[in-house]
This record gives C-alpha cells, sequence and structure tokens, in this order.
C-alpha cells in the first residue's frame, strides 16, 4: 500500500531526527562519509525538486554549488567577514542569477537544455579562474572557521528537511500540478493555460538558491578553497545519477540513491583512483537502460503487477 502524503512526511520527519544522532555514535572516517552523503542529499532533492516533475535535466548544480563556495572564501579571506555573512548572501546572489539564467534559457528543453547547464557549470569555473589569476594574484582562498564535521551535517541535515518540507508543500499545491502537466506534455500545459515560463524559473531559482546554500555551509570542510575544487562539473553528473538511481519522480527518492551511491563512490575513490569517471560512465548507462525511472519506481512497478495478479 502506497503511503499517503501525511504518511510520507511523517516518516521524513522521523528519518531526520534519527539522522540527527549520526554525529554522536560516528566520528573520523564515518563521520566524514556522513557529511558527503548529507550534502548529496540535500543537492539531489534540491535538484529533484525543478527536474523531477519537469524533466528537465539540470547539469547547472555544480554553478550554483560553486558559487556558493566561492563567495564564502572570498568574502572572508578578502574582506574578513564572518562566516555567517556569505552564508546569507550566497544563495541570495545565487538565486537572482538562477532567476536571470532561467529567464533567458528556460525555452530551451531537451538536449539543447543540458548542454547549456554544462557549458554554463564550465563558463563560470573558467571566468572565476581567469579573474583569480589575472586580477586577485592568488589561486586559493582560505576559510578559517570553528565549525567541525558534526557541526556541519546539522546545518546540511537542517537544509536537506527544509527542502523536503518546501518540495512536499508544492507537490501539494498549484505550482506543482503545473509542474507535473509541464513534465507530461508542455505543449498541453501552455494550451490550458499555465504559465510554463514563470513556474519553471520559480522551480529553478529555488534549486539553485539551495546549492549554492550548500556550497556555502561546506566550505569551511576544506579550509582552502580554489575555483577548480567548488565549480566541479563531477558534482553535477553525481547529483544527477544519485536522484535517477533513488528516482527522481518522488522527493524521497534521492534518499534512496545518495546513501548506497554515497559508500560506493568513496570505496572507488580508494580503490581505483584513476578510473572514478569510467565509473561514473557506466553507472549513468545502467540507470537510464535498467532503472530508468530508479528504484523506487521500479518497486512501484512491482508492487502494481502483485496488484494486478492479486485482482
Amino acid at each position: 500500500m502506497k503511503p499517503s502524503g501525511w504518511q510520507e512526511l511523517l516518516l521524513a520527519a522521523l528519518f531526520a531526527m534519527l539522522a540527527a544522532f549520526v554525529p554522536l555514535v560516528a566520528n573520523g572516517y564515518w563521520l566524514s562519509i556522513a557529511v558527503t552523503a548529507m550534502m548529496y542529499l540535500a543537492l539531489a532533492t534540491s535538484w529533484a525538486l525543478f527536474s523531477g516533475p519537469t524533466h528537465y535535466i539540470s547539469l547547472a548544480t555544480g554553478a550554483f554549488f560553486g558559487i556558493g563556495g566561492y563567495l564564502v572564501g572570498s568574502m572572508m579571506s578578502d574582506y574578513q567577514l564572518a562566516f555567517w555573512v556569505p552564508l546569507v548572501v550566497a544563495p541570495v546572489v545565487a538565486a537572482l542569477l538562477a532567476m536571470l539564467i532561467g529567464l533567458a534559457t528556460l525555452r530551451l528543453s531537451g538536449v539543447y537544455f543540458v548542454i547549456f547547464t554544462l557549458g554554463l557549470a564550465e563558463m563560470i569555473r573558467n571566468l572565476i579562474s581567469w579573474i583569480q589569476n589575472n586580477f586577485l594574484g592568488s589561486r586559493g582562498l582560505y576559510v578559517l572557521t570553528d565549525l567541525r564535521d558534526q557541526h556541519i551535517y546539522w546545518m546540511l541535515l537542517a537544509v536537506a528537511a527544509v527542502v523536503y518540507l518546501l518540495g512536499w508543500l508544492i507537490n501539494r499545491s498549484r505550482l506543482g500540478f503545473a509542474l507535473r502537466i509541464i513534465g507530461n506534455d508542455e505543449t498541453v500545459a501552455r494550451h490550458v493555460g499555465i504559465n510554463t515560463a514563470t513556474a519553471k524559473v520559480i522551480l529553478f531559482t529555488t534549486t539553485g538558491f539551495f546549492a549554492a546554500l550548500v556550497g556555502a555551509i561546506i566550505a569551511p570542510r576544506w579550509s582552502y578553497i580554489e575555483p577548480n575544487q567548488v565549480f566541479s562539473p563531477q558534482l553535477s553528473f553525481l547529483v544527477v545519477i544519485m536522484a535517477l538511481l533513488g528516482g527522481a519522480g518522488r522527493l524521497w527518492g534521492p534518499l534512496v540513491g545518495v546513501i548506497p551511491f554515497t559508500i560506493i563512490w568513496e570505496w572507488v575513490g580508494v580503490q581505483f583512483p584513476n578510473q572514478s569517471f569510467l565509473f561514473m560512465g557506466l553507472a549513468f548507462l545502467l540507470i537510464v537502460y535498467v532503472l530508468p525511472n530508479g528504484v523506487v519506481g521500479r518497486i512501484e512497478q512491482l508492487r502494481a503487477r502483485l496488484r494486478e495478479r492479486e485482482a
């Protein structure tokens, strides 16, 4: 029996409460894995807010994540501001940029949108690197705070919980209904009077905001930041793979993909550091051909077949 919306929210709240105890029982390596998993959970869930219902595959997560991390490094290193100042400023700046990009490009669809978002991340990375090398005289920025891994974990958990709650509210609203129609057939959505451009821009802006917020929160974990580190195209692909593995059609789907894939990815990075991109490509192909609707989608298909047999 499929859980109702309120049951899903209750289960999510229970998971969040249990997850809050992880730093109290884990330390060292496993706490580091938990922080990484929570980072990807927040990113993949926010990615699913936009790409799940609309079926637009965005590879811009790395760009907005990088903006968050880089602004924290720049404002703390160059202007000696407290960590909380850029933590507030960075996601706002990224949201404004996402809104402008959305207004200009969300008329694109399919492979054109995918290529544009990937190109956007690379353009921002190279632009920041060029400015850093030619005008600022330094490649890296220092982010020195008193935050430890457990503090970063709890902050990321709070972000993931807020993203989930926001997604739950959107799914039950007229905006969520409009997005689902857009995902099924955007032409039909326009014909029935839905302002498709506005709906897509709102959600794209929201994902940009949360991606930058996660990037800002994770910045103290690195201590030293450079553009090639925070503007990583690999991060964008990993977020997509994890969300699709779990199933972007359900808001809690990314959770199913993030936890196992994070552990496997860490193992691959240690055992086969030079083959990580090969593994990423194979994982993407397997998901597309074997689990196109993710693990959650496959489970729901199996349940539907069982009900048909019982009937």
